[in-house]
Parts: structure tokens; sequence; C-alpha cells
């Protein structure tokens, strides 16, 4: 009971304190934007946010006014469409390197980590020359195929490790069953990458629903997502703190329910994606 008795305060002090003061630290921010959010727009500029008299003007603002549900939908609209090109092609390509010997391999998997060196905004330029020719700008299109250019160089990394870890002789003993090459990878192979292949749309839907650089030059009138809708609260002289905070605390809410949703399998691709092969 005496030992019991002293490493009580002993843990307390190591590792209770510690990791309250690392979660104040961390949330802190989150919910002082919170608290702003609920805050009408004059009582924080004479007072301050307060626990006290929290109101929900910002929010209902936030849709009626600025038409905040129109700029979620598009964000959602460009998201979900990365995720599908994004897996359509990071998937194929990485079954293709997994299970393929071909002249060039290692180099085309070395200039798929080279990617993700360069900066996005070396990329904006040649994009925005391209969609402009094409007739794609302010399009959802356009969109869609500039951030699968930053989602798929890493996708095809993961996938393809996490394939490497599926042993070749179930694609053989389907294909000895009488399935083509196709018909094995989509009856067999796939549904063991499901983890996989949940993790890496995740990555991807957080990539597309959080990007600001190419929302903000290749959108426009007609397709203006979140990141750009709360740039736009941010005036040259003033700064409308409460349309702000709840408009990060609206636009981060998708990102973190879908998180919270399927942690566990998303945890657990990551993982397995990483030590395989």
């Amino acid at each position: 009971m005496a030992m019991g008795r002293k490493s009580l305060p002993k843990r307390l002090l190591t590792v209770d304190l510690p990791m309250a003061l690392i979660l104040l630290f961390t949330l802190g921010p989150y919910l002082w934007m919170l608290l702003t959010s609920l805050t009408s727009e004059q009582q924080i500029f004479t007072e301050g946010p307060s626990l006290f008299t929290m109101v929900w003007d910002n929010y209902q603002r936030l849709f009626t006014n600025v038409g905040f549900a129109r700029n979620m939908l598009d964000s959602f609209i460009i998201a979900a469409g990365t995720v599908v090109v994004g897996l359509a092609l990071s998937v194929t390509a990485a079954y293709s390197f997994s299970r393929f010997e071909f002249r060039g391999k290692k180099i085309l998997l070395l200039q798929f980590l080279l990617i993700n060196m360069f900066p996005l905004v070396l990329l904006i330029l040649p994009l925005f020359v391209l969609m402009r020719q094409l007739g794609l700008l302010d399009t959802h299109f356009a969109l869609i195929v500039a951030n699968s250019t930053i989602a798929i160089p890493f996708s095809v990394w993961m996938m393809t490790s996490y394939i490497n870890g599926i042993p070749k002789s179930l694609d053989e003993a389907a294909m000895t069953d009488g399935c083509s090459r196709l018909q094995a990878m989509v009856r067999v192979i796939l549904p063991l990458c499901t983890p996989g292949i949940i993790a890496t749309g995740i990555y991807i839907f957080i990539t597309a629903w959080n990007e600001y650089l190419y929302a903000l030059t290749l959108g426009g009138q007609n397709v203006r997502p979140i990141t750009v809708a709360v740039q736009t609260m941010i005036g040259e002289y003033q700064v409308q703190w409460g349309l702000l905070t709840a408009g990060g605390i609206v636009g981060a809410m998708p990102a973190t329910v879908l998180f919270l949703i399927i942690q566990r399998r998303l945890v657990g691709g990551l993982t397995q994606g990483a030590v395989k092969g």
C-alpha cells in the first residue's frame, strides 16, 4: 500500500500532468476558436469571447448571408471526385508495380517519390495554363484533376507497399481457376486490400478537402471551396472573427467526423502498409 501511495503522486507528476498540459496546449486554440464562434460580433471587439453569453448568430449568418452550404457542397464534390480518381489510378498502378517486372520500374517509383519533394507552387502555373486552354477553369473537374496530382504519388507508394505483402500465389490460384488478371485483382486482391484502400481514400479526401492554393487559382465564382470561402472573410481593414471561426469549425467537422468513424481501419491500414513488403 505504501508503494502504491508513493507511486500515485509520481505518476501524476511524470505522466498525468504532462499529458494534461500537452492536451491543453493542443486543444486550446480549437476551444478558443469554438468559443469565439459562439460570441456575437459586437462583443468580440468590446469584451472578447465569453462563456456566459453564447449565441448562434455567427453560424446562422454563415449559412444565410455567406452561402457557406454551397461552398461545402463544392468542397465535397471536389474531395469525393478526387477520391474516386485517385483510388482508381493509384490502386491499379500499385498492383502493376507490385505484380509485374518491367524496365524502368524502380525509376518510375522513384519519380513518384520525387514529385512529393517539389512545392505545389511550381505546378500552379502549368496547371492554370493547361486548364485555361482546355476551358476548364472554374469547374469541379479542374480542381479534381489538380488535387489528384497531389494525392496520387503518395497513394501509389502506400498501396504498392500494401499489395507487396499479399502473396502472389493468390493471384496465380485465381487465374488457374479461370479468372483473368483483372478479375483476380478485383475478386481476390482488392478485398484483402480494404484497410489499405480505406486509409488511402481518407488521406486523399482530407488532402483535397483542405487544399487551398489550387482552389484559389483554378476556382472562381462558380466553384469556391470552403478554404477560399473562409479566406474571403478576412478584409483589408477588418476581420470578421465570428464568421471566420464559425467557418473554420464547420469546415473541419466533416473530415473530423469521418476520421473518428473509421479511425481503427485508418490506423490499421497505414500501419500494415508501412510494415509490409
